[in-house]
């Protein structure tokens, strides 16, 4: 049986119906929420270790420690790794709520533009965090660690704080996380009529310098992960640029095979005689 979308709702259904329908999806995704939290928080230890991994590679072996400098620090830690994984489990049962309370409010052709893009969302954001994990945070921390030493007769040693890492670990999966739904945004301004691939074409060298100036912002300040962020969101936009090509001449091909058929049909129907 092939796989097809109804048409919108024909239901009129009250605003209060409408708004009990959100809160029980609401509810829902508070419900996946508080269940995955408290799984994660069962294995914050392990997730943390996880997350330590980069960090414990980047120092020499057997070398380097984590601190902690006030006495609830390791505790709100774990708290917010927690947090942090619960919502990445729980994501697709909040995708899911999320789709169908808006889903009957849409035609086939607008699930079906849809769609890809909510298949495409958690994708993305997945590789720009293995992009980050894998690549992006080891090389950072190793660069980082090449300014320990000696200075002024002094030695200058690198003791991360527990706090402090989570907070760099989260900037680094979300920035690269979020940056990499680049294509997604894109498309669905595409797709909106908001901006077309000529206008993105002739704005190619304002992108990338606005491309650069994001990286700046969103990751550590140095030139490594900016490089590394940078590089991959250009790439991405060129990819986005691509794909607007084949969707927009896909549409042209649809769009005369209609108008061809809808003449056929006028050049067939018979001419009307005048009454007498």
């Amino acid at each position: 049986m092939a796989f097809s979308l109804k048409d919108i709702d024909d239901t009129q259904a009250p605003l209060l119906e409408h708004l009990i329908e959100l809160r029980n999806r609401l509810m829902r995704c508070v419900i996946a929420l508080a269940i995955t939290f408290a799984i994660c928080l069962y294995f914050a230890d392990d997730i943390f270790g996880f997350l330590v991994r980069p960090l414990t590679q980047a120092f020499p072996a057997g070398e380097g420690k984590l601190v902690y400098t006030a006495l609830y620090e390791a505790f709100f830690v774990e708290i917010k790794v927690a947090i942090f994984a619960a919502f990445f489990l729980s994501f697709p049962v909040i995708a899911n709520q999320l789709w169908a309370f808006i889903a009957p409010g849409l035609y086939a052709r607008e699930k079906k533009a849809f769609l890809p893009f909510l298949i495409a969302t958690p994708v993305l954001f997945t590789l720009g965090a293995s992009l980050a994990y894998f690549i992006v945070m080891p090389t950072a921390f190793r660069w980082f660690l090449q300014f320990e030493g000696e200075r002024g007769g002094l030695q200058q040693e690198a003791l991360p704080a527990m706090g402090e890492y989570l907070s760099l670990v989260m900037q680094f999966i979300l920035a690269f996380g979020i940056s990499f739904l680049l294509p997604v945004l894109l498309m669905l301004l595409n797709r909106a009529g908001i901006v077309s691939r000529e206008q993105l074409v002739s704005a190619r060298r304002y992108v990338i310098v606005g491309v650069f100036a994001v990286a700046a912002l969103i990751t550590p300040p140095d030139i490594v992960s900016q490089f590394l962020l940078a590089t991959p969101l250009i790439v991405l936009f060129e990819g986005s640029l691509m794909l607007m090509y084949f969707s927009e001449k896909k549409d042209a091909e649809e769009r005369a095979k209609a108008e061809a058929e809808t003449g056929s049909v006028d050049e067939a129907a018979p001419e009307e005689k005048d009454p007498v």
